[in-house]
């Protein structure tokens, strides 16, 4: 975890979103600091896919501001994004790798993206990305080949390629058994731990978040309703947050 909190990565103030006439953001100000891992929490609809793809510049903030590293990305042209890119990776939900593509193919998508040329050096930093992932050797495989837990480790694999100072996952233990969501959870940890790596993930995983969090943020309605150590989420009396943790509705079970 960053030993000084003032040292932040990524701020955002007042963002605010919107698709048609529903609105999704409601003004969040988050900070996410540099080394930490930032577990995002909130009901589904809540806001944390969205608010997750302004930070690359996936999507741009209706009102706002996004600071990178001391960067304000919103008034950036999108062939600006480049060196913004190279500092923040991403797992998306699902994985989402290229079913026609070999397991180095995908990996490597994002350095030929970036404009890399040199084969070597791709093959060199496809390799290391797959030694990290704890995947050596499966650079000639489909996607159709690998379990389910083998195209998250692909999915990783790709995020940290280009070595990013930062990964966003979008719930990166569903589809998983436990076992295979354990396994996620320490890579996420290792790069935290050996790589300096700044982690924000979007989880519903409880017992992932107490594992791997430094620091908790709650969304609700499209706003930051709370934000906390995993000790304090834990031992939280608030009504709203408690309902989270122990996944109860609040509607009776006819026994």
């Amino acid at each position: 975890m960053a030993d000084n909190a003032a040292d932040t990565f990524i701020k955002i103030r007042g963002l605010e979103q919107r698709f048609g006439s529903q609105q999704i953001l409601r003004g969040v100000d988050m900070d996410i600091h540099r080394g930490e891992t930032l577990c995002l929490l909130g009901g589904s609809g809540g806001g944390k896919s969205v608010l997750v793809k302004h930070l690359p510049g996936l999507l741009r903030p209706r009102k706002g501001t996004i600071h990178v590293d001391g960067v304000e990305i919103g008034c950036l042209k999108e062939r600006e994004f480049g060196p913004i890119r190279k500092k923040i990776g991403m797992m998306f939900q699902g994985g989402a790798l290229f079913d026609s593509l070999t397991v180095a193919q995908n990996i490597a998508f994002p350095l030929r993206e970036q404009g890399m040329k040199d084969d070597k050096e791709i093959n060199r930093l496809v390799s290391e990305a797959l030694e990290i992932v704890r995947l050596p050797g499966q650079e000639k495989k489909m996607p159709s080949d690998l379990s389910g837990g083998m195209r998250k480790r692909v999915a990783l694999a790709r995020a940290v390629v280009s070595r990013p100072e930062c990964v966003l996952y979008d719930e990166p233990h569903a589809g998983l058994d436990p076992i295979t969501g354990d396994s996620i959870d320490h890579l996420i940890k290792d790069l935290q731990h050996n790589y300096n790596i700044t982690n924000v993930v979007i989880t519903h995983e409880m017992r992932s978040v107490f594992r791997i969090a430094d620091r908790i943020v709650f969304l609700k309605e499209g706003r930051v309703y709370w934000t906390g150590l995993p000790d304090e989420l834990q031992n939280t009396a608030d009504p709203e947050l408690r309902a989270f943790i122990e996944g109860d509705s609040g509607e009776p079970w006819d026994n």
